[in-house]
């Protein structure tokens, strides 16, 4: 689309070429002659909206570069989010080990234990998923 500003002023112009015509038939004008000023309103907003459309336009991107970029974004954020599953895991190795060993609170080390094989699972199946994403990414890069 073009620019507003370029939209509104060809919208202008066509009113005014419209509001002089009325006035040029009220004047007496025959009817061919304001057949062919709204022709010539026609071919001139036509020309005055083209340049703005070749302006406005950037040279297309295929598709798939875009999903590539957008792929490669998410293959970071679940880089990332796996960087903190395996920090969560080695904080809670550590807690473990204080709540077992040197506080010897066996009522939670229960608990523990079940977070930890929860973020473990996690951490499994995140690694998995970015594996496999990683694998698409590489055929988006592929085929561009």
């Amino acid at each position: 689309m073009g620019d507003p500003r370029n939209i509104a002023h060809a919208k202008k112009v066509t009113q005014e070429k419209q509001h002089k015509a009325k006035h040029a038939q009220k004047a007496g004008a025959s009817q061919p002659a304001r057949e062919a000023q709204v022709e010539e309103t026609k071919s001139a907003a036509a020309t005055e909206n083209a340049p703005a459309k070749t302006e406005v336009e950037k040279p297309a991107q295929p598709p798939d570069s875009g999903d590539l970029e957008k792929s490669l974004a998410v293959l970071s954020k679940l880089k990332e989010l796996e960087f903190h599953s395996r920090a969560n895991i080695e904080k809670l190795a550590e807690l473990s080990l204080t709540i077992e060993e040197e506080l010897k609170q066996k009522a939670f080390s229960d608990g523990i234990g079940a977070v930890y094989a929860a973020q473990d699972a996690f951490q499994s199946k995140i690694l998995k998923l970015i594996e496999d994403y990683e694998a698409e990414c590489a055929r988006l890069s592929g085929s561009t």
